[in-house]
């Protein structure tokens, strides 16, 4: 197959990637609103809608950045199929996107390219399998795990998963070059040490770190000092 074939297969791969991926989305968001809604009209049951709709702009209000954001910065990622997929299932951040880099790290692809397309499209639909399966596993056992679960001993472990998880992941990242990485982690620890309350501000402060990333970034290529490369 030469390279003209490739682009045209990776156009109609593409296409019937969109058309999936929307029809799977609009599946998901009518049933999401719609069991809830058939079992109001079921048990005759509704909630004060003045009240909704007052929550609902409340929580809207904190979480439309972050929704923005996430899809600007993890499409490009991870492409158009793993984006459907990692949209729709969720736990884009502690879980579908480590697997799809560590996949990509396995298989050498890079961002943007038709063979990271694919491998990252299949390291998330294999991550959503799973995901569903241990779910599965966890609520049938989650009565008898409790005591488990809920031991003291445990306990720290079970709070301290996801920063372990990216503390891990950063490292791997951070050691490929620490130039374009010294000053962004410096500015974002001094940030969190001195501003604790934004720690929950997860949306602005991806802005933040990522324009400096990039800012910073970019000088250190145009100054070439990283090899001609951002990476």
């Amino acid at each position: 197959m030469n390279e003209t074939q490739k682009q045209e297969y990776y156009g109609s791969y593409l296409k019937s990637v969109h058309r999936i991926g929307r029809i799977g989305l609009a599946i998901g968001v009518i049933l999401m609103l719609g069991a809830p809604i058939v079992m109001g009209l079921f048990l005759k049951a509704s909630p004060d809608w003045g009240a909704f709709v007052k929550g609902f702009l409340q929580v809207a209000a904190v979480y439309w950045t972050s929704g923005v954001v996430e899809f600007l910065v993890y499409t490009p990622l991870i492409g158009a199929g793993a984006s459907y997929l990692a949209f729709l299932t969720g736990n884009l951040v502690n879980l579908k996107m480590p697997c799809a880099a560590n996949a990509r790290d396995i298989c050498g692809t890079g961002s943007g390219s038709m063979e990271n397309e694919i491998v990252s499209t299949l390291s998330i639909a294999a991550s959503s399998l799973v995901t569903v399966v241990v779910l599965a596993v966890g609520v049938l056992c989650l009565v008898p795990l409790t005591p488990v679960l809920e031991s003291p001993v445990l306990t720290p472990a079970f709070n301290n998963v996801i920063p372990a998880l990216f503390g891990a992941l950063a490292c791997q990242y951070f050691s490929k070059s620490l130039r374009l990485t010294v000053l962004p982690l410096a500015v974002m620890c001094v940030v969190f040490v001195a501003l604790p309350s934004l720690i929950g501000s997860v949306s602005f402060l991806i802005l933040l770190g990522g324009g400096l990333s990039i800012a910073w970034g970019w000088w250190l290529s145009k100054k070439g000092k990283l090899g001609g490369k951002l990476g």
